[in-house]
């Protein structure tokens, strides 16, 4: 079975520093950008922090203005697991004109049976498709997808756009838009701030970057999928402010953990404990979503331990040339 961020304390330790294992395992997980598919070579020493957020933020709801129409052109959708499967069928059942595609075929029988069509490759999807959306694993599958044989580049062209959903690095949104935009299409990265349970009931949050143009065009298909949006500016800074957010997440649930488990280690009822944090001012919905499972040492994957690895390699990509920055200067001091 799939571990997940939720892991179960060890009953014979007073503390199970899950932070501390988080971060170990995060050696792990390098995932390696083939030098074919890059555009331009990742330095190690960039002038600038990766997260470079010097402009104002958008934030769009569902009235402004980019929403009010609705998205009239063929939509794929390339990944259908545990996040891309409930916005595929959201956007299904929204009336949609939906394309889909998996790794696993067997996987797209069920949209197929809610009106969805279906192509044999990612290159055929976006051939056949005005805006393409991909929710992929980690960053050497959306690399594949994107540009590897049978991928969408080779189906992308003017008057097209690739909207990536999937959780990752900057540098290789970066390649990927890189490429995208070679083909004369357009690019918008967004990853979403939100797991399984928020992807079914339409309540992700949009973190997005790159082609203002396609991000009012998708903007009536991200209100199907999500409570709200933010437009970050340039390419980048949408992957980058996702694995901030996943990095307090982490760190979030990891502390939570080992709270529950403390309180057991006491004598106290970790179900009172849930409720107090749930009425403090540490109050979050995950702790009151996730807590009464934990209590019961009830696991179900909503987001795979792999993924917040994932996250963890991305988060030193962001730091180590800030870390590296500070050294340099505490040494002209």
């Amino acid at each position: 079975m799939t571990s997940t961020l939720l892991v179960k304390p060890n009953a014979n330790c007073s503390y199970n520093f899950l932070s501390s294992t988080v971060m170990a395992l995060c050696s792990t997980f390098c995932p390696r950008i083939p030098n074919n598919f890059r555009v331009t070579p990742v330095s190690s020493f960039p002038s600038k922090p990766l997260l470079s957020l010097s402009f104002k933020a958008l934030s769009s709801q569902a009235s402004d203005a980019s929403s009010q129409g609705k998205f009239s052109g063929q939509i794929g959708f390339l990944g259908l697991g545990i996040m891309g499967s409930p916005m595929a069928q959201n956007l299904i059942k929204a009336g949609c004109d939906v394309t889909v595609w998996n790794r696993t075929k067997s996987k797209c029988d069920p949209f197929i049976s809610l009106g969805a069509k279906y192509r044999s490759s990612p290159e055929e999807v976006a051939a056949n498709c005005d805006v393409t959306f991909a929710m992929l694993a980690d960053p050497e599958s959306a690399i594949d997808v994107a540009c590897g044989k049978n991928g969408v580049l080779s189906g992308m062209g003017p008057g097209k756009g690739y909207v990536d959903i999937s959780t990752v690095d900057g540098a290789t949104s970066k390649m990927i838009n890189g490429h995208i935009k070679a083909t004369g299409a357009l690019f918008l990265e967004a990853p979403v701030s939100g797991s399984k349970k928020p992807a079914e009931d339409g309540q992700l949050i949009f973190l997005t970057a790159g082609d203002r143009s396609l991000y009012d065009s998708v903007a009536p298909l991200l209100n199907i999928l999500g409570k709200s949006r933010f437009y970050l500016g340039e390419v980048g800074n949408g992957a980058a402010m996702k694995l901030v957010v996943n990095m307090i997440m982490g760190s979030m649930m990891a502390s939570f953990s080992e709270g529950l488990l403390l309180s057991k280690k006491v004598g106290l009822d970790p179900n009172v404990l849930v409720e107090v944090v749930a009425q403090g001012a540490i109050s979050a919905p995950m702790y009151s979503v996730k807590g009464p499972s934990m209590v019961k040492s009830h696991y179900p994957t909503a987001f795979p331990l792999k993924h917040q690895q994932k996250t963890c390699f991305g988060i030193s990509r962001i730091c180590f040339p800030i870390h590296s920055n500070c050294s340099r200067s505490k040494r002209a001091v």
